[in-house]
């Protein structure tokens, strides 16, 4: 079985050849601003995971065994992967050439649960009616003749161009981008997959010179490493980043690994915003663009970040306080919406709990979309739990 990756991995070097060299060079310069390994085992005993930012324990681990399929190991197992000569070559073909496309790490993720649903990662050559290849495209419908579509490199550059089409798809949760590329017969399909194709996204982008999967690649800092005495996962908790100023993120905030999906969702897309400017009565659906009736207020701000992750809420701070269920204001965890200002039955704020005694909020008109300490916000009136 060892051999029988190696062999499989060598092969599939040869199909990846797609500018490796380039990409060599950009590993070089990664490694150059890596922790040394001293540093790297220090930060493991503190806070188990550490290596893999904001992944959960579980799916950290199957990163871990994918990177050790990949240095040769015949010896482990991975649920998902029961052909692994023939899965792992593709898995990085995939990412591969979503880095040469410059799609970012989520777009690859995107891809490879896909592909996962699809054809578990193997290139087939049938399929319902004329589907073919590690995607399923059919000739039919233009994807490209047979040939090409047998083609990983060709099938996964086709995917990305479809994905990359979709407006806002950088926000969406993983089974809803998927399924606007592929309009499956069963669309929920996908989610699934997500824990697996994050964890071989975080293993081959490293030995492709890229990084691995960040929470928020457009926020400095995100994905460097973890504020000192706490670990990613422990959001639950309090930590002291000092003075954040207005909308920026503070240095080593990781959201919390142990928040549901859809949480974690919905804060990345809040943290998004950060420094567009607060809008009173904007829609939130184009908050960096140049029109304000696009941008933020407080209730938008919340309404948007879960909508993008799939969980419908109320459109102002008088009615989200009946959204989702009640939770007492000492039991605050991250994704929880805390309302101030006011009364409790008629809130004149929202903000959400981002884990650590840490809210991002729209605050109010002249200012832009923040991270602030909860306790900035003043008294909290009411905390509404959405999910979970």
């Amino acid at each position: 079985m060892k051999k029988g990756i190696k062999r499989w991995l060598a092969g599939a070097a040869g199909l990846i050849g797609l500018g490796l060299v380039l990409l060599a060079a950009i590993a070089a310069h990664v490694a150059g601003l890596g922790q040394s390994e001293a540093e790297a085992a220090a930060a493991s005993a503190r806070c188990p995971g550490a290596g893999q930012p904001g992944l959960d324990p579980e799916t950290a681990d199957t990163a871990r065994k994918v990177k050790e399929m990949l240095a040769g190991s015949g010896d482990v197992n991975v649920t998902g992967l029961s052909e692994p000569p023939k899965q792992i070559p593709n898995a990085k073909i995939i990412v591969a050439t979503g880095i040469q496309k410059r799609v970012p790490a989520r777009g690859q993720v995107v891809a490879l649960a896909t592909a996962l649903q699809e054809s578990t990662l193997i290139n087939l050559d049938h399929g319902d009616r004329d589907s073919l290849g590690l995607f399923q495209q059919r000739p039919s419908q233009g994807w490209g003749t047979r040939e090409q579509i047998m083609d990983p490199v060709y099938a996964s550059g086709k995917f990305y161009d479809g994905l990359v089409k979709i407006k806002d798809w950088e926000q969406m949760p993983v089974t809803v981008a998927a399924q606007k590329v592929q309009r499956s017969a069963f669309p929920d399909a996908y989610a699934k997959h997500e824990p697996l194709a994050t964890a071989l996204q975080q293993a081959i982008a490293p030995t492709l010179g890229a990084a691995p999967a960040g929470l928020l690649p457009e926020q400095p800092g995100l994905s460097e490493g973890f504020g000192p005495g706490w670990c990613a996962g422990q959001g639950g908790g309090t930590a002291d980043f000092g003075d954040v100023p207005p909308g920026t993120l503070p240095e080593g905030y990781q959201i919390p690994a142990t928040a549901p999906t859809e949480v974690r969702t919905a804060i990345r897309w809040a943290l998004g915003q950060l420094g567009t400017q607060y809008q009173w009565g904007g829609s939130c659906t184009n908050p960096h663009g140049t029109n304000p009736a696009e941008r933020c207020d407080c209730s938008s701000l919340m309404q948007r970040a879960y909508g993008v992750a799939g969980k419908e809420i109320t459109r102002t701070t008088y009615t989200q306080i009946y959204d989702g269920r009640a939770i007492p204001t000492n039991a605050i965890q991250p994704g929880d919406l805390v309302f101030a200002v006011g009364s409790a039955s008629a809130p004149e704020h929202v903000a959400m709990a981002i884990g650590y005694g840490y809210v991002v909020h729209a605050p109010k008109p002249g200012r832009v979309v923040e991270v602030a300490k909860e306790a900035n916000l003043g008294p909290i009136l009411v905390v509404r739990r959405i999910v979970g």
